[in-house]
């Protein structure tokens, strides 16, 4: 596998555009295509949340069905969610408008919202930037990272990737985009990404490599504990490598996993770096654990707490939060066994061991705190089972953008 340069159009087949269609932002682009002429297998993994926005059911009925995918209609400023049969209608019509505009029907065409809930989508709005979408789709490195910037609401910076990797003897490409900055703990994403292949694969093993790999990738982050209404993760396949089709696990099914794997993972840190208000990434690895899904849940619990955020804003080695937030995690462990290291480009340093404090220097603490890239590596010395996750500070600027975010 080696990383490329690109983005959702780096895998064949794949174009994008984006367009300013005022619907919620005005003097940016706010709305993106993705389009695959060819057609794609598709498969999607969506929030957990009750309240679902109308794209997300919308999607999952497309993507669970055999229907071939030729393009998703993206929008950003308004999420359709809470919007009642209006919201679905709006979901309708854009696909039968996309399908229109370019090629096929509208069961053809996926739909992503994202932005302010409870609010309708101007449909004549959507409908003249589909037009709009539609005049210039691109296989163009350019056009991929002008959709990235189109689906942004708070992000701070647009967040792409792309791999190749050997499958059948061919070189084959995993392309995509993701934005996500606020209202970040999935279960699934907290997001919209949307992962591109020309590799050859069949659906039910391309639905498979997603839905296992969602859970140590987007499932592993948080920035503040909420989780969407609109949480959308679309892979598309349109088999242009020209590879034997990948129809049973082997080498080559491996192979395409690791680089999903990979993409999915460096997707996920981009947004747990770019959370709202954010100054530093924070992971969190367990090591040691007696299972995985301990590993997963103490790592989560960490990621996720609202005074270790802030002591990680602060510099502050207050390594008893950390402790405490394993303690609530619902794992059970032996305190006394567990020891917490702080690491970061500017070196590491044992914090805590066997359930207390070490005689640590609080200057070279704060000094390693300080950087871009904070990991709190911590051993429960109970087993071989290890989990990551990915966070990041919180932030008195956190406040202010959800203060104001409707505005």
């Amino acid at each position: 596998m080696k990383v490329i340069d690109g983005g959702i159009t780096a895998a064949k087949g794949f174009y994008a555009a984006s367009a300013g269609a005022g619907i919620k932002y005005q003097g940016r682009d706010d709305m993106a295509l993705i389009y695959v002429p060819d057609g794609a297998v598709s498969a999607g993994v969506y929030t957990s949340n009750v309240v679902k926005a109308a794209p997300v059911i919308y999607d999952r009925q497309i993507t669970e069905s055999e229907s071939p995918v030729y393009g998703v209609i993206i929008n950003s400023g308004i999420a359709n969610a809470c919007t009642g049969e209006a919201g679905m209608e709006v979901c309708r019509k854009t696909a039968r408008a996309a399908a229109g505009a370019l090629k096929g029907d509208g069961d053809n065409y996926l739909v992503a919202s994202t932005g302010v809930i409870g609010f309708d989508i101007p449909m004549d709005r959507i409908e003249n930037g589909i037009r709009l979408l539609a005049e210039n789709p691109s296989e163009s490195r350019q056009a991929a990272n002008k959709a990235a910037k189109a689906i942004m609401t708070t992000d701070t910076v647009e967040k792409e990737i792309a791999v190749s990797f050997e499958a059948g003897g061919k070189t084959a490409v995993i392309g995509g985009m993701c934005k996500g900055s606020g209202m970040i703990h999935p279960n699934m994403c907290t997001m919209l990404a949307f992962l591109g292949t020309d590799v050859s694969i069949s659906k039910m093993l391309l639905d498979k490599a997603l839905k296992e790999i969602v859970k140590d990738t987007f499932n592993m982050i948080s920035v503040d504990g909420d989780t969407s209404t609109n949480d959308t993760l679309i892979v598309l396949a349109d088999g242009l490598t020209g590879n034997d089709r990948i129809t049973e696990e082997g080498p080559d099914y491996e192979a395409f996993r690791e680089a999903l794997n990979y993409v999915c993972t460096e997707l996920a840190k981009k947004m747990a770096s770019d959370g709202e208000g954010a100054t530093k990434l924070f992971e969190v690895t367990v090591n040691g654990a007696d299972t995985n899904e301990h590993a997963r849940a103490l790592a989560k619990s960490v990621v996720t707490s609202s005074l270790t955020k802030a002591a990680i804003y602060g510099r502050d080695a207050n390594w008893g939060r950390i402790y405490c937030a394993l303690g609530y995690s619902g794992v059970g462990f032996d305190p006394d066994k567990v020891t917490l290291d702080f690491v970061s480009p500017a070196g590491s340093i044992r914090i805590a061991e066997d359930g207390r404090g070490t005689d640590y220097s609080e200057d070279e603490a704060t000094r390693i705190l300080s950087e871009d890239y904070v990991t709190a590596l911590i051993d429960m010395n109970d087993g071989a089972e290890s989990a990551t996750a990915w966070g990041c500070d919180l932030t008195h600027e956190y406040v202010s953008i959800n203060a104001d975010y409707r505005s």
